[in-house]
């Protein structure tokens, strides 16, 4: 049975909740969550970009952080994330020559820069001579198979002629984020971290550091892409212009990046 309520004040209440559930409905359709892989490296920056994105869009985002090398076996075993921010540009243009990626939505959001860090004030020069000294007993690494700024720590010992003498003192990070912890708890005196991590927009945050000239590795293009969950997605679209804005890349350039 059907009641209808044919007084002034009903009427204008079933208007009123007919407004509010359009306003509901509508609202619900917009705003959406966007599953997004993050490198290690760029975990806080995104985290503030997140903060601005949602607050200027509606849109939540649902951040996850580890190795690019993870990620990309993640996505390929069907990991539903909707957008990945390398630590690379190869990943996601392996992902976009396998089909996994949308062609066309791949650029390059940031240039990280390698730094060799220490807690203690004292320990690390500029020009990387600690390395073939005895003043330290552990240095970190990131796992180079599956971390970008892994591989140029490995390239950037090379370089320096010392990677076979300190091979038996490396402690292994799985990302950049577990070789910064590594350094930052003691477990290893310094080690190759990515600026970011220990950047306070104009200085090192604490510590002894060397930024480790780009010529002494392969440079460390981060690329993002649009995975192919998120192809039909407006919020992860909109994800992908945002990272382009104006406000995106003040808050990229204080944590230290070069802008592409």
């Amino acid at each position: 049975m059907t009641f209808t309520d044919t007084t002034s004040s009903g009427k204008r209440f079933g208007i009123m909740l007919s407004i509010a559930l359009c306003l509901l409905t509508l609202t619900s359709a917009w705003a959406a969550e966007v599953k997004v892989a993050v490198a290690g490296n760029f975990a806080q920056p995104m985290k503030d970009i997140a903060t601005e994105f949602e607050k200027d869009t509606g849109h939540k985002l649902n951040l996850s952080q580890g190795a690019t090398g993870k990620f990309y076996a993640q996505i390929s075993n069907g990991a539903p994330f909707d957008v990945l921010l390398s630590a690379d540009d190869e990943t996601p243009a392996k992902l976009i020559k396998e089909g996994k990626a949308v062609s066309g939505s791949q650029f390059t959001y940031a240039i990280g820069r390698l730094v060799l860090w220490s807690p203690d004030d004292k320990l690390v020069d500029q020009g990387g001579a600690v390395l073939k000294s005895d003043k330290f007993k552990f240095l970190s690494i990131a796992n180079a198979k599956v971390a970008p700024y892994g591989r140029a720590a490995v390239q950037t010992m090379q370089k320096l002629g010392v990677l076979s003498s300190i091979e038996p003192r490396v402690v292994q990070g799985e990302s950049i984020t577990q070789t910064h912890q590594f350094v930052s708890t003691g477990n290893a005196q310094l080690g190759f971290v990515a600026l970011s991590q220990v950047w306070d927009g104009s200085k090192i945050k604490s510590g002894s550091a060397w930024i480790v000239p780009e010529s002494m590795h392969e440079q460390l293009k981060q690329d993002i892409v649009l995975l192919n969950p998120g192809k039909e997605s407006p919020a992860a679209s909109a994800l992908i212009d945002y990272i382009k804005s104006e406000k995106s890349k003040k808050i990229i350039e204080r944590y230290g990046y070069r802008l592409p």
